[in-house]
């Protein structure tokens, strides 16, 4: 018995030294260290909701797609369209601003966001003879925009008066290339620089 008792002093003894040796490390014997800091306080791909009634005394309210991460979002913008135009006229004057609201370049809280666009320079025309009526030619091929420019477009221009209105649009180029029709998709929408806009031959509509 006093053999037993005296082989378990050494045991008990060497409890409080661990303990001492391991709060000498940093480490605590009991509790497990939770905090980890403040998360990260940046918002990305979020503005402040803008002026309607400002915008619209401006000009015409529309929404344009800048490229966020690796998606698409929605802006408000606005463009100028004079009174009293045709309607052939109009979609192509709404189209020529949307592409330069597209090209502008994106506001100090727009960068602080993440926002940023491929568009650059481009202008835009009507259908030719034999193109379907409400065909848009660009000055630079769709074939020759990059996925993301492309997908900007397309998905700006569908959803507004520049379009029929039925989440498409026909697109040309400055050549003799057959117009195509193409559609904004939620794919599209969520990965532009992977997924192309699906697009048709317009030919015949």
């Amino acid at each position: 018995m006093m053999t037993a008792r005296l082989a378990a002093v050494p045991r008990l003894l060497a409890v409080p030294a661990l303990a001492v040796l391991l709060a000498g490390c940093g480490i605590r014997a009991t509790e497990v260290p939770t905090n980890f800091g403040p998360a990260p306080s940046r918002v990305q791909c979020s503005l402040a909701d803008p002026d309607v009634s400002t915008q619209a005394a401006r000009g015409l309210p529309v929404q344009v797609f800048l490229l966020c991460g690796s998606s698409l979002v929605t802006v408000d913008r606005t463009v100028r369209v004079p009174d009293g135009a045709a309607d052939s006229e109009r979609r192509i004057l709404v189209a020529q601003g949307l592409l330069d609201q597209l090209a502008a370049p994106t506001s100090a809280a727009e960068k602080e966001a993440g926002y940023s666009t491929d568009v650059r320079g481009i202008t835009v025309g009507g259908p030719r003879p034999g193109d379907p009526d409400d065909t848009l030619r660009l000055s630079t091929a769709p074939a020759g925009l990059t996925s993301y420019a492309l997908a900007q477009i397309v998905c700006t221009f569908s959803d507004s008066a520049a379009a029929e209105g039925d989440g498409s649009v026909v697109l040309g180029g400055p050549g003799a290339e057959a117009p195509r029709r193409y559609e904004c998709t939620d794919e599209v929408r969520a990965r532009p620089g992977s997924t192309e806009p699906p697009s048709r031959d317009a030919a015949g509509e």
